[in-house]
């Protein structure tokens, strides 16, 4: 075996390590098994107790956590349930961006009818300023009078 090569040393090194953490584990336990039978009763039914409770509390951790795991798994697939996480920012300027353009439109289309306001305003304006009457003559209530006859033959 080539021990000069690094890769060839990181490949063996975790499949060593287990097998050395595994067995230290089992040292551990083999003591504390020897130790526990010396112990009291009393003492040994406290500990039993504890280490019953403390695996019904890893299971009810490992239950929820694999529950959130498939709660987000579901709220990733096409945002169809509310399962999932927080939305993401890009996700939420996207829910905005309609809001945004429809209130642009909306100033937009108000400016667009002022301005031909104005602008119809403005021609009236300057054809009464161009027209060869004053334009106190258009309030005269005779001179209403005359265009009335005027347009009947």
């Amino acid at each position: 075996m080539n021990t000069n090569n690094p890769s060839l040393l990181a490949l063996q090194v975790p499949r060593h390590t287990d097998s050395i953490e595994g067995q230290v584990a089992l040292r551990i336990a083999a003591h504390l098994n020897r130790g526990s039978e010396s112990l009291p009763h009393d003492i040994s039914e406290r500990l039993r107790f504890g280490r019953e409770r403390a695996l019904a509390l890893a299971l009810q951790q490992r239950r929820k956590a694999s529950t959130v795991v498939v709660a987000h798994a579901v709220g990733l697939s096409g945002r169809a349930a509310v399962l999932g996480g927080p939305p993401s920012v890009w996700l939420r300027l996207a829910s905005a961006l309609p809001l945004v353009v429809l209130v642009a439109g909306l100033v937009l289309i108000q400016h667009h009818h002022d301005f031909e306001q104005i602008t119809a305003a403005a021609e009236i304006d300057s054809a009464l300023l161009a027209d060869e009457l004053p334009p106190a003559a258009y309030g005269d209530p005779g001179f209403s009078e005359f265009l009335r006859s005027a347009e009947a033959p």
